[in-house]
């Protein structure tokens, strides 16, 4: 998962706690289970590049889940948080509020 979203080994692990189809899909129980810290990641994703074996579990991930009619492609994990705010930018005065950039 950490080289199919382009993930630092501290984000990989971030993501495992944060984002719960990710410890699901790598098995992990949040309750019982321990999470692997960012040391165990960078050790295994050299195991992983020495036996050059990413692309080859990508495809048959990739293999797996076409077989249910579905798909997985690469890519970026992008974090959006939204904020409520005000719909005008210009406070009660009908100026431009310079906190609302």
């Amino acid at each position: 998962m950490q080289q199919w979203y382009s993930l630092s080994d501290p984000g990989m692990g971030e993501a495992l706690i944060e984002v719960p189809t990710m410890s699901r899909f790598a098995g992990i129980d949040l309750i019982s289970d321990r999470i692997p810290d960012e040391t165990t990641i960078l050790a295994f994703r050299h195991l992983l590049e020495k036996h050059n074996q990413g692309e080859q579990i990508f495809q048959t991930v990739k293999a797996h889940l076409k077989a249910r009619g579905m798909a997985m492609k690469q890519g970026t994990i992008i974090d959006a948080t939204l904020i409520a705010v005000p719909s005008s930018a210009k406070n009660k005065a009908g100026e431009r509020d310079p906190e609302m950039h």
